[in-house]
């Protein structure tokens, strides 16, 4: 009777395993890369209706060469970049925030990001002026963006955070 036990319990644990493909890791690169290229896309409307002085493709102009950069392949290649840099921003709040369940650290996350980005990182970027040169409105949406890119990211691996060590909880109550 026992083994039969056993074998329910291991034939139970199959199948939790089964249902859960995905690495922890895999679902921050993920909503990293999500959060980056979705965000990117709204920038790049931002920018095409006017809103924002910065385009995603600020991002290639102190690497790369050439005219292309400005053009349609320049942005999807911009966009794609910032996605992948996102995956690291991903995990910096999942190393430094995963445990808040509120919006706010991720909404806090967001505004640090874009102090980074525009106060630390402006030199980089020829083509961005400083702050105190910016229009309000690129200065608003830009906020926003990152606000809300800060938000997505955040809420997203706190609640994966949350509901993960709450299913190991349960496990460990439930076997005990």
């Amino acid at each position: 009777m026992t083994s039969e036990k056993h074998s329910e319990q291991e034939e139970k644990k199959k199948q939790d395993d089964d249902q859960q493909p995905v690495s922890f890791t895999g679902r921050i690169c993920g909503i990293g890369f999500a959060g980056g290229v979705f965000w990117s896309l709204i920038g790049y409307l931002g920018y095409v209706f006017h809103f924002s002085e910065i385009s995603p493709n600020m991002i290639l102009q102190p690497f790369m060469i050439g005219e292309w950069k400005k053009q349609w392949l320049g942005t999807m290649v911009s966009i794609v970049v910032i996605g992948f840099i996102s995956i690291a921003g991903a995990f910096i709040y999942f190393v430094c925030l995963k445990r808040f369940k509120t919006m706010w650290p991720g909404m806090v996350y967001g505004v640090i990001l874009w102090c980074a980005v525009f106060f630390l990182f402006n030199p980089i970027f020829e083509d961005v002026k400083s702050v105190t040169e910016l229009k309000s409105d690129t200065i608003v949406t830009t906020l926003c963006l990152y606000i809300l890119y800060g938000l997505f990211v955040g809420y997203s691996i706190s609640f994966n955070y949350n509901e993960l060590t709450s299913d190991k909880l349960a496990r460990a109550l439930g076997n005990k």
